[in-house]
Protein backbone atom coordinates (compact mmCIF):
# COMPACT_ATOMS: atom_id res chain seq x y z
CA UNK A 1 0.00 0.00 0.00
CA UNK A 2 1.55 3.27 -1.33
CA UNK A 3 1.72 4.82 2.44
CA UNK A 4 2.45 8.97 2.93
CA UNK A 5 2.53 8.15 7.29
CA UNK A 6 1.68 7.01 9.97
CA UNK A 7 0.76 9.02 13.16
CA UNK A 8 -0.57 9.38 16.92
CA UNK A 9 -2.48 12.38 17.53
CA UNK A 10 -6.36 13.60 18.78
CA UNK A 11 -8.90 12.87 16.40
CA UNK A 12 -9.91 16.73 15.01
CA UNK A 13 -13.07 16.06 13.33
CA UNK A 14 -16.99 14.21 13.30
CA UNK A 15 -18.36 12.45 16.15
CA UNK A 16 -15.09 10.93 17.28
CA UNK A 17 -13.69 13.68 17.61
CA UNK A 18 -11.11 14.33 20.79
CA UNK A 19 -10.02 10.71 21.03
CA UNK A 20 -6.52 9.78 20.65
CA UNK A 21 -6.12 8.04 17.27
CA UNK A 22 -3.47 6.07 15.15
CA UNK A 23 -3.78 7.82 11.78
CA UNK A 24 -2.77 5.69 8.70
CA UNK A 25 -2.78 8.16 5.77
CA UNK A 26 -2.30 6.03 2.40
CA UNK A 27 -0.90 8.32 -0.47
CA UNK A 28 -3.03 8.67 -3.64
CA UNK A 29 -6.20 10.27 -4.91
CA UNK A 30 -8.69 10.36 -7.26
CA UNK A 31 -9.68 14.02 -6.60
CA UNK A 32 -8.19 16.89 -7.07
CA UNK A 33 -9.86 19.48 -4.70
CA UNK A 34 -8.35 23.32 -4.71
CA UNK A 35 -7.92 23.55 -0.55
CA UNK A 36 -6.92 20.14 -0.15
CA UNK A 37 -4.82 20.54 3.09
CA UNK A 38 -2.91 17.15 2.27
CA UNK A 39 -0.90 17.95 -0.97
CA UNK A 40 1.86 15.16 -0.43
CA UNK A 41 -0.88 12.49 -0.62
CA UNK A 42 -3.06 14.15 -3.69
CA UNK A 43 -1.44 16.62 -5.89
CA UNK A 44 1.96 15.59 -5.49
CA UNK A 45 1.45 12.63 -4.04
CA UNK A 46 4.54 11.31 -1.49
CA UNK A 47 5.77 7.62 -0.22
CA UNK A 48 6.66 4.59 -0.04
CA UNK A 49 5.00 1.10 -0.70
CA UNK A 50 4.45 -0.29 2.48
CA UNK A 51 2.86 -4.18 3.44
CA UNK A 52 0.12 -4.23 5.53
CA UNK A 53 2.01 -5.92 8.24
CA UNK A 54 4.47 -3.05 8.67
CA UNK A 55 1.66 -0.91 8.64
CA UNK A 56 0.18 -3.03 11.51
CA UNK A 57 3.78 -3.07 13.47
CA UNK A 58 3.72 0.60 13.16
CA UNK A 59 0.22 1.02 14.78
CA UNK A 60 1.05 -1.38 17.43
CA UNK A 61 3.70 1.44 18.79
CA UNK A 62 0.48 3.91 19.38
CA UNK A 63 -1.44 3.12 23.09
CA UNK A 64 -4.71 3.82 21.33
CA UNK A 65 -7.39 1.49 20.56
CA UNK A 66 -8.51 3.99 17.44
CA UNK A 67 -7.30 3.70 13.96
CA UNK A 68 -7.99 5.96 11.47
CA UNK A 69 -7.38 5.22 7.63
CA UNK A 70 -7.25 8.30 5.68
CA UNK A 71 -5.86 9.75 2.74
CA UNK A 72 -5.51 10.60 -0.30
CA UNK A 73 -8.33 8.37 -0.89
CA UNK A 74 -8.33 5.29 1.23
CA UNK A 75 -11.03 2.84 -0.69
CA UNK A 76 -8.94 3.08 -4.30
CA UNK A 77 -6.26 0.90 -2.45
CA UNK A 78 -6.40 -3.02 -3.63
CA UNK A 79 -4.99 -3.42 -0.41
CA UNK A 80 -7.38 -1.03 2.00
CA UNK A 81 -10.12 -5.00 2.60
CA UNK A 82 -6.89 -7.05 3.55
CA UNK A 83 -5.83 -3.76 5.86
CA UNK A 84 -9.21 -3.57 7.75
CA UNK A 85 -9.51 -7.36 7.98
CA UNK A 86 -6.32 -7.47 9.89
CA UNK A 87 -7.00 -4.14 12.03
CA UNK A 88 -10.44 -5.34 13.26
CA UNK A 89 -8.70 -9.23 14.05
CA UNK A 90 -6.58 -7.32 16.31
CA UNK A 91 -9.36 -5.64 18.04
CA UNK A 92 -9.12 -1.73 16.59
CA UNK A 93 -11.80 0.39 16.51
CA UNK A 94 -11.60 1.37 12.45
CA UNK A 95 -12.81 4.92 10.82
CA UNK A 96 -12.19 5.34 6.77
CA UNK A 97 -12.64 8.95 5.61
CA UNK A 98 -13.22 8.87 2.57
CA UNK A 99 -14.97 10.90 -0.10
CA UNK A 100 -17.05 8.06 -0.68
CA UNK A 101 -16.81 7.74 -5.01
CA UNK A 102 -15.83 4.64 -4.99
CA UNK A 103 -17.09 1.73 -2.74
CA UNK A 104 -15.90 -2.03 -1.41
CA UNK A 105 -16.81 -3.93 1.18
CA UNK A 106 -14.70 -3.45 4.04
CA UNK A 107 -14.42 -4.14 7.78
CA UNK A 108 -14.95 -1.06 9.80
CA UNK A 109 -16.67 1.00 12.59
CA UNK A 110 -17.26 4.56 11.05
CA UNK A 111 -17.45 5.45 7.67
CA UNK A 112 -16.46 9.19 7.61
CA UNK A 113 -18.09 10.00 4.16
CA UNK A 114 -17.17 13.58 2.95
CA UNK A 115 -18.64 14.32 -0.36
CA UNK A 116 -16.80 17.65 -2.42
CA UNK A 117 -19.46 19.76 -3.32
CA UNK A 118 -18.55 22.57 -6.21
CA UNK A 119 -16.29 24.37 -3.76
CA UNK A 120 -13.56 21.82 -4.42
CA UNK A 121 -13.17 22.00 -8.10
CA UNK A 122 -9.64 23.39 -9.66
CA UNK A 123 -11.07 25.45 -11.81
CA UNK A 124 -8.01 27.88 -11.86
CA UNK A 125 -5.62 25.46 -10.33
CA UNK A 126 -2.97 24.43 -12.55
CA UNK A 127 -4.41 26.21 -15.58
CA UNK A 128 -7.77 24.21 -14.44
CA UNK A 129 -6.16 20.76 -16.02
CA UNK A 130 -8.06 18.59 -13.20
CA UNK A 131 -10.64 20.64 -13.10
CA UNK A 132 -12.87 18.64 -15.47
CA UNK A 133 -11.76 15.36 -14.07
CA UNK A 134 -12.38 16.21 -10.25
CA UNK A 135 -16.19 17.80 -11.56
CA UNK A 136 -16.92 14.05 -13.13
CA UNK A 137 -16.17 12.05 -10.68
CA UNK A 138 -16.18 14.19 -7.15
CA UNK A 139 -20.03 12.91 -6.65
CA UNK A 140 -21.48 9.53 -6.65
CA UNK A 141 -24.83 9.34 -4.98
CA UNK A 142 -25.14 5.76 -5.23
CA UNK A 143 -21.88 4.66 -3.46
CA UNK A 144 -22.64 7.42 -0.58
CA UNK A 145 -25.86 5.59 -0.21
CA UNK A 146 -23.71 2.19 0.06
CA UNK A 147 -22.06 3.54 2.65
CA UNK A 148 -24.71 4.49 4.33
CA UNK A 149 -26.77 0.92 4.45
CA UNK A 150 -23.75 -1.12 4.58
CA UNK A 151 -21.77 0.89 7.46
CA UNK A 152 -22.37 -0.13 10.89
CA UNK A 153 -22.16 3.56 11.56
CA UNK A 154 -21.52 6.66 9.16
CA UNK A 155 -20.98 10.43 9.03
CA UNK A 156 -21.54 12.80 6.29
CA UNK A 157 -18.79 15.67 7.06
CA UNK A 158 -18.85 18.40 4.64
CA UNK A 159 -16.68 21.08 3.96
CA UNK A 160 -18.13 24.08 3.83
CA UNK A 161 -16.78 27.77 2.32
CA UNK A 162 -20.17 29.84 1.34
CA UNK A 163 -23.55 29.90 2.04
CA UNK A 164 -24.40 28.86 -1.42
CA UNK A 165 -22.58 25.60 -0.39
CA UNK A 166 -25.87 25.07 1.83
CA UNK A 167 -27.89 24.82 -1.16
CA UNK A 168 -25.83 22.21 -2.68
CA UNK A 169 -25.52 20.16 0.66
CA UNK A 170 -29.71 20.12 0.69
CA UNK A 171 -29.98 18.35 -3.00
CA UNK A 172 -27.67 15.98 -2.06
CA UNK A 173 -29.68 15.12 1.33
CA UNK A 174 -32.78 15.13 -0.76
CA UNK A 175 -30.93 12.46 -3.09
CA UNK A 176 -30.28 10.33 0.33
CA UNK A 177 -32.29 7.60 2.77
CA UNK A 178 -31.11 6.84 6.05
CA UNK A 179 -29.48 9.33 7.27
CA UNK A 180 -31.36 11.97 10.54
CA UNK A 181 -29.78 15.24 11.23
CA UNK A 182 -27.37 14.44 13.68
CA UNK A 183 -25.41 12.70 11.20
CA UNK A 184 -24.85 15.66 9.09
CA UNK A 185 -21.30 17.72 9.77
CA UNK A 186 -21.03 21.21 8.67
CA UNK A 187 -17.14 22.08 8.94
CA UNK A 188 -15.72 25.25 7.77
CA UNK A 189 -12.88 25.14 4.91
CA UNK A 190 -9.86 26.49 6.28
CA UNK A 191 -5.90 26.01 7.86
CA UNK A 192 -5.73 29.34 9.85
CA UNK A 193 -7.32 30.25 13.13
CA UNK A 194 -8.77 33.65 11.38
CA UNK A 195 -10.37 31.97 8.50
CA UNK A 196 -11.55 29.00 10.72
CA UNK A 197 -13.43 31.55 12.96
CA UNK A 198 -14.82 33.40 10.23
CA UNK A 199 -16.60 30.50 8.78
CA UNK A 200 -17.41 29.29 12.34
CA UNK A 201 -19.91 32.59 13.50
CA UNK A 202 -22.06 31.46 10.39
CA UNK A 203 -22.04 28.08 9.96
CA UNK A 204 -22.54 27.23 13.81
CA UNK A 205 -26.21 29.43 13.49
CA UNK A 206 -26.69 27.25 10.05
CA UNK A 207 -26.08 24.21 12.42
CA UNK A 208 -28.64 25.29 15.14
CA UNK A 209 -31.46 25.90 12.69
CA UNK A 210 -31.09 22.71 10.70
CA UNK A 211 -30.39 20.44 13.44
CA UNK A 212 -27.04 19.70 12.00
CA UNK A 213 -23.87 19.33 14.26
CA UNK A 214 -20.81 21.67 13.71
CA UNK A 215 -17.64 20.13 13.14
CA UNK A 216 -14.22 22.23 13.99
CA UNK A 217 -10.97 21.98 13.09
CA UNK A 218 -9.57 20.52 16.41
CA UNK A 219 -6.48 19.17 15.28
CA UNK A 220 -5.44 22.51 13.85
CA UNK A 221 -7.00 24.58 16.52
CA UNK A 222 -4.44 22.36 18.92
CA UNK A 223 -1.55 21.80 16.15
CA UNK A 224 -1.62 24.08 13.61
CA UNK A 225 -2.11 22.91 9.63
CA UNK A 226 1.07 20.64 10.58
CA UNK A 227 1.82 17.42 8.72
CA UNK A 228 1.60 14.66 11.64
CA UNK A 229 -0.75 15.79 13.29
Amino acid sequence: MRLAEVFYSIQGEGKLMGIPSAFVRVSGCNLRCVWCDTPYASWQPEGEDVSVGAILERVAKFPGRHVVVTGGEPMIMPEIGELCDALKAREYHVTIETAATVFAPVKLDLASLSPKLSNSTPTEREGGRFARAHEEKRLNVGVIQQFIDLSPDFQLKFVVCQPADLGEIRDLLGQLKGWSASDVQLMPEGTDSKTLDARSAWISEVCKQEGFRFCPRLHVLLYGNRRGT
